[in-house]
């Protein structure tokens, strides 16, 4: 049974940092594909970064050069950085894994 779990949401203001992190357990192999999603407020979920198994990565128009997608595979951890948070990142943040998804780690932006 695979699980992923988030860690790391709350409330931030605009401009501050969070780093979320995401546990990935019952892999025996390490993820191939690994990335972060996120649902805002009535908007469907959408990419925020994915990270493949040979080091490509690939951001969101929205997020690149704010948001870091890194990954720690001998643990099956992998983590979000945002820096310089805006009120329009408010959502809920979704993990992803080979296929699997968490259930999610709110991150409100306050001004």
């Amino acid at each position: 049974q695979v699980r992923l779990v988030e860690s790391g949401g709350g409330l931030v203001q605009a401009g501050g940092s969070l780093r979320l992190s995401c546990l990935a357990s019952g892999i025996i192999s390490s993820l191939n594909e690994m990335g972060w999603y996120r649902r805002a407020p009535g908007k469907q979920r959408e990419l925020v970064a994915i990270k493949g198994s040979r080091g490509s990565t690939t951001y969101a128009s929205a997020v690149a050069g704010r948001f870091t997608i890194s990954r720690d595979g001998a643990k099956n951890m992998f983590y979000l950085q945002i820096n310089s948070l805006k009120l329009e990142d408010t959502a809920v943040y979704y993990c992803y894994g080979d296929g699997f998804w968490g259930t999610g780690t709110q991150v409100t932006v306050s001004s």
